[in-house]
């Protein structure tokens, strides 16, 4: 049998989608809750003030702030692709 006739080559059709890789939102979440507190506590640095980005940081530099800047968003490029995959674009 040719690589290409394998079933084993295309792990994809064995019951995992790209859609289910996907699903689990937690780690990215968690990921975006430190880049946010981190770019909040070089801010916070610049201002002069030491510690993480923390409490009254979130109003002085809400995530909308970051936004506007124009900053990759890790939530938004998953929902962008979970939508993609819906209208039927491949991995």
């Amino acid at each position: 049998m040719a690589i290409a006739e394998s079933p084993d080559h295309f792990p994809l059709t064995s019951g995992i989608s790209c859609a289910d890789a996907l699903a689990d939102r937690s780690p990215l979440l968690v990921r975006h809750g430190w880049i946010r507190m981190r770019l909040r506590s070089i801010l916070k640095k610049r201002r002069g003030f030491e510690g993480r980005g923390r409490g009254i940081d979130h109003q002085r530099w809400p995530n909308r702030y970051f936004e506007k800047l124009g900053l990759f968003c890790l939530l938004d490029a998953r929902e962008t692709e979970i939508a993609s995959l819906r209208n039927g674009a491949n991995c």
